[in-house]
């Protein structure tokens, strides 16, 4: 039986209230929505009201942020597997096209600083961390974790990160165009 056919591991009893704030991206198998020449690429969560989770997914592209917001909720309410569905619509200002996709905490360290993220396909993967760079120690281990799981993690390709980070101006970031950068990136430009 092949690595794919088999069941990944995912993480069991994810705490949400300490699974919320941000995370930078250190590293991913990069989705058709993200722009290929993204930096400072980040995610910063959420709890809303209801028990879903807010996503605020920020990206800098050609000097400029670009951000997108959508919401997560378990994929099954009843199971204690991190398997989420993360809702976003595209294009968010006319809010008609909802993207859904899985997102599946694969790994998550005791201190929650350090997560490896995918989906069932296995066609993306993420490595997150609290701080904007890790060690390659830690690194090599995800990668390794990964391989465990059935990625091809040669496709995966780092993510600079500036320290500090870029500050997000909020009152900017309600006039800029949100989610211009997945409608691009669908169509390649």
């Amino acid at each position: 039986m092949g690595k794919e056919s088999k069941e990944m591991n995912v993480v069991r009893g994810l705490d949400l209230q300490r699974y919320v704030g941000r995370w930078y991206e250190i590293a991913s198998i990069p989705s058709f929505f993200q722009p290929k020449d993204g930096v400072n690429t980040r995610a910063t969560y959420s709890l809303n009201a209801d028990g879903t989770v807010h996503v605020l997914n920020e990206t800098w592209s050609r000097g400029k942020r670009d951000a997108i917001e959508g919401s997560a909720y378990k994929a099954d309410p009843n199971s204690d597997e991190a398997k989420f569905k993360v809702k976003f619509y595209v294009p968010p200002f006319f809010p008609i096209i909802p993207v859904i996709g899985n997102y599946w905490v694969l790994y998550l360290d005791s201190d929650y600083t350090i997560a490896l993220i995918g989906e069932p396909t296995r066609c993306y993967l993420w490595i997150l961390s609290r701080t904007t760079h890790i060690d390659d120690a830690t690194y090599n281990s995800l990668l390794e974790k990964a391989k465990e799981e059935g990625y091809d993690v040669e496709k995966l390709h780092k993510t600079p990160q500036a320290d500090p980070p870029p500050v997000s101006d909020d009152a900017a970031s309600s006039k800029d165009k949100k989610g211009i950068w997945w409608i691009r990136s669908l169509f390649g430009k």
